[in-house]
């Protein structure tokens, strides 16, 4: 019994709400936030973030959270604490003390047990339920970017080292135009194009090896020493090969996507057992009828496995072969061209696009393979 009861009073005193408590009195103990600054807004903001912190901690020590409700309370608490610390840093950036970072880190250990305890919680509702997926990946993130806009400016940290996201942010609004006609080039052109012909390719051929030892025992080794072919040494081959526009960049997502689709697609195909086949022999079944009746079907996880690494291989080919000769426009030549200009913040804004269409492209793969393989113990399950 005694036993129990600790292990009870440790989940509803989790450590994260107790050491931000201390963190939090520790932060009030040490006014001001930053150097030279007593001014009314600042202080509003430094009082009205320890209130609504030490608030936070005191609803998580006592309740626990472990209601729908009081999570909804620790998410407005914490991250409205948050936003008044960014608000009374900025335009002092390098004057912290370590008041501000403990704050900071209170706020922040709020906020990790409020995914602890959203991640908990047993919701009937279907919606909710969806919601709960969606919120806790998003808080992980909006984390991110809030550690990061404290601690760069908050400690001071060179621009050109690592701007702020709210820098980042400015910059993207105010390069639409430019950001929409690299990610044209690139992912509407390049690696769309590269990805269908060598995820298509690969799949032919895959089928031609399962049907052909010869081409099977021949094929797989080579394709294990292509794969291995490092991208700068491909890249300026292809410029040569196919010019300097996007064709030459789809060929080399050609490549890198080639081999990936003819090794799972052969695998997948010999995933089948022996007794299924066994039984359509059984039905005198012909090759092509196996194929698609069986095999094909038995091999999509594969397929979908090698289409999903591909939707990321893809993107990170083109960007790189853009470095060795392009047009004016183009991720990586954006990228190369603004770090020797040291406009640090555009780089970030192009990685931003990079990383959404990329995101995007890999969950599009998945949702498609979700409802193409919706009978499979993997999907189901999930």
């Amino acid at each position: 019994r005694t036993q129990d009861g600790g292990a009870a009073l440790m989940r509803r005193f989790a450590w994260q709400s107790v050491l931000a408590l201390l963190l939090c009195l520790a932060g009030a103990t040490m006014l001001p936030l930053a150097d030279a600054v007593t001014a009314l807004p600042f202080t509003i903001a430094r009082t009205g973030a320890i209130e609504l912190l030490l608030l936070g901690s005191v609803v998580v020590t006592m309740s626990g959270v472990n209601r729908l409700g009081g999570a909804v309370l620790l998410l407005f608490t914490v991250h409205i604490a948050a936003f008044m610390l960014l608000g009374g840093i900025a335009g002092n950036e390098g004057a912290a003390r370590p008041s501000f970072f403990c704050l900071l880190a209170a706020a922040w250990l709020l906020a990790w047990r409020l995914n602890v305890v959203l991640s908990r919680l047993k919701l009937e509702n279907r919606g909710e339920r969806s919601l709960q997926r969606l919120a806790i990946p998003a808080l992980f993130g909006v984390w991110i970017l809030i550690l990061w806009e404290g601690i760069t400016r908050g400690a001071g940290i060179p621009f050109v080292l690592l701007p702020p996201p709210t820098a980042i942010a400015a910059r993207f609004a105010s390069s639409l135009p430019i950001l929409g006609a690299d990610l044209v080039q690139t992912v509407f052109k390049a690696v769309l194009a590269g990805y269908v012909i060598g995820c298509g390719s690969g799949f032919v051929v895959a089928i031609l090896a399962d049907r052909v030892p010869f081409l099977r025992k021949g094929m797989l080794p080579i394709g294990n020493l292509v794969s291995a072919l490092p991208i700068i040494g491909i890249a300026p081959i292809m410029v040569m090969w196919f010019g300097f526009d996007w064709q030459s960049k789809a060929a080399v997502v050609v490549v890198m996507t080639f081999f990936p689709m003819l090794v799972n697609t052969v695998a997948g195909l010999a995933a089948s057992g022996h007794m299924e086949r066994d039984l359509m022999r059984t039905y005198a079944s012909s090759y092509w009828q196996t194929l698609f009746k069986l095999r094909l079907p038995a091999a999509a996880p594969f397929i979908f496995n090698a289409l999903k690494i591909n939707s990321t291989l893809a993107l990170i080919g083109a960007i790189v072969a853009e470095f060795f000769g392009t047009p004016i426009v183009g991720m990586g030549f954006r990228i190369s061209t603004e770090v020797g200009r040291m406009n640090i913040d555009m780089v970030w804004a192009e990685i931003a696009v990079a990383a959404v269409a990329g995101s995007v492209f890999y969950g599009v793969v998945a949702f498609v393979e979700r409802a193409v393989t919706f009978w499979h113990p993997s999907i189901r399950g999930g």
